[in-house]
């Protein structure tokens, strides 16, 4: 899943892509700076409103983090955040379609941990 940037993503797109995910609200509970999206009250996207460059951070496989870092400048161990699962998606230096990608991957990591209950109504959705 390597990409190079073609077509990058700005705040607001990543706000829309995010909040149309099935189940996902926002909220702002850090002040004005952040910006917050859950699935079942569970954190998968925080986007930083007053970052000097576009950034919002994932919640990634371990192992799937760290070779991303190795392979896109653009991907960084999250700013204030655990280091281990966050990572900081620079979105001036990362194709769309990765970025989606791993807004989506985040979404699904902590769908997939949420309780068998509330994750059986998404299963459903998908199909």
């Amino acid at each position: 899943m390597f990409y190079e940037p073609t077509v990058k993503m700005n705040i607001e797109e990543v706000r829309e892509y995010a909040i149309a995910l099935p189940g996902v609200e926002e909220d702002m509970p850090y002040g004005p700076d952040w910006l917050i999206f859950r699935i079942e009250g569970k954190i998968f996207l925080h986007i930083r409103l007053e970052a000097p460059e576009p950034v919002c951070a994932v919640k990634l496989d371990p192992d799937e983090g760290e070779e991303l870092r190795e392979h896109y400048d653009g991907i960084r161990p999250a700013y204030h955040l655990n280091k281990t699962h966050w990572n900081d998606l620079y979105l001036e230096m990362l194709d769309d379609r990765l970025v989606k990608t791993l807004i989506e991957k985040s979404y699904m990591i902590v769908r997939s941990r949420l309780p068998k209950r509330l994750r059986g109504k998404y299963e459903q959705v998908d199909g």
